[in-house]
Protein backbone atom coordinates (compact mmCIF):
# COMPACT_ATOMS: atom_id res chain seq x y z
CA UNK A 1 0.00 0.00 0.00
CA UNK A 2 0.95 3.27 -0.51
CA UNK A 3 1.39 6.21 2.26
CA UNK A 4 -2.28 8.16 1.10
CA UNK A 5 -4.06 4.41 1.55
CA UNK A 6 -2.70 4.00 5.04
CA UNK A 7 -2.88 7.36 6.25
CA UNK A 8 -5.16 7.99 9.07
CA UNK A 9 -7.16 11.00 7.38
CA UNK A 10 -7.36 8.66 4.69
CA UNK A 11 -9.43 6.25 5.99
CA UNK A 12 -11.74 8.89 8.13
CA UNK A 13 -12.28 10.19 4.25
CA UNK A 14 -13.07 6.93 3.25
CA UNK A 15 -15.62 5.82 6.15
CA UNK A 16 -17.44 9.17 5.62
CA UNK A 17 -17.97 8.89 1.84
CA UNK A 18 -19.63 5.16 2.51
CA UNK A 19 -21.63 6.29 4.86
CA UNK A 20 -23.14 9.60 3.08
CA UNK A 21 -23.67 7.57 0.19
CA UNK A 22 -25.00 4.68 1.88
CA UNK A 23 -27.21 6.38 4.51
CA UNK A 24 -27.54 10.33 3.38
CA UNK A 25 -26.93 11.44 6.82
CA UNK A 26 -28.25 14.38 8.42
CA UNK A 27 -25.34 14.90 10.60
CA UNK A 28 -21.84 12.41 10.47
CA UNK A 29 -19.53 12.82 13.10
CA UNK A 30 -15.94 10.52 11.93
CA UNK A 31 -13.34 10.37 15.08
CA UNK A 32 -9.76 8.91 14.68
CA UNK A 33 -9.34 6.89 18.34
CA UNK A 34 -6.20 5.51 17.08
CA UNK A 35 -4.07 7.32 19.57
CA UNK A 36 -6.06 6.33 22.13
CA UNK A 37 -4.86 2.71 21.45
CA UNK A 38 -1.39 2.80 20.75
CA UNK A 39 0.27 -0.54 21.88
CA UNK A 40 -2.63 -2.02 22.59
CA UNK A 41 -4.03 -5.31 20.42
CA UNK A 42 -5.23 -4.10 17.32
CA UNK A 43 -3.11 -1.47 17.16
CA UNK A 44 -1.19 -2.02 13.76
CA UNK A 45 0.89 1.29 14.15
CA UNK A 46 -0.59 2.46 10.95
CA UNK A 47 -2.61 5.42 13.19
CA UNK A 48 -5.42 4.27 11.45
CA UNK A 49 -6.69 1.27 13.72
CA UNK A 50 -9.81 3.01 16.15
CA UNK A 51 -12.26 5.12 15.26
CA UNK A 52 -16.06 6.45 16.12
CA UNK A 53 -18.64 7.42 14.13
CA UNK A 54 -21.78 9.35 15.52
CA UNK A 55 -24.47 9.36 12.74
CA UNK A 56 -27.76 10.65 12.14
CA UNK A 57 -30.35 9.18 9.52
CA UNK A 58 -33.49 9.25 8.78
CA UNK A 59 -32.88 5.94 7.55
CA UNK A 60 -32.38 4.72 10.74
CA UNK A 61 -36.56 5.49 11.92
CA UNK A 62 -38.19 2.84 13.32
CA UNK A 63 -35.01 0.33 13.39
CA UNK A 64 -33.37 -1.67 16.66
CA UNK A 65 -29.59 -0.35 18.07
CA UNK A 66 -28.64 -3.64 16.31
CA UNK A 67 -30.81 -2.86 12.97
CA UNK A 68 -28.66 0.56 12.71
CA UNK A 69 -25.06 -0.83 13.34
CA UNK A 70 -26.25 -3.57 10.80
CA UNK A 71 -27.05 -1.13 8.19
CA UNK A 72 -23.29 1.05 9.25
CA UNK A 73 -21.58 -2.02 9.02
CA UNK A 74 -22.99 -2.62 6.03
CA UNK A 75 -22.47 0.29 3.99
CA UNK A 76 -18.79 0.18 5.81
CA UNK A 77 -17.71 -3.30 3.33
CA UNK A 78 -15.06 -4.22 4.09
CA UNK A 79 -12.94 -1.37 6.19
CA UNK A 80 -14.25 -3.03 9.67
CA UNK A 81 -12.27 -5.81 10.54
CA UNK A 82 -9.84 -5.60 7.75
CA UNK A 83 -8.73 -2.12 7.40
CA UNK A 84 -10.20 -0.88 10.86
CA UNK A 85 -9.62 -2.86 13.93
CA UNK A 86 -12.43 -1.15 16.32
CA UNK A 87 -15.26 1.04 15.49
CA UNK A 88 -17.47 2.21 18.00
CA UNK A 89 -20.92 3.28 16.45
CA UNK A 90 -23.56 5.83 17.70
CA UNK A 91 -26.79 5.48 15.24
CA UNK A 92 -29.41 7.53 15.68
CA UNK A 93 -32.74 8.80 13.97
CA UNK A 94 -33.24 12.89 13.38
CA UNK A 95 -35.15 13.74 16.79
CA UNK A 96 -33.01 11.24 19.03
Amino acid sequence: MNESETAPGAIAREIESRLTAALAPKRLVVTNDSAKHHGHSGDDGSGASHFSVQIVSAAFVGKSRLERQRMVNAALGDLPGQRVHAMAISARAPGE
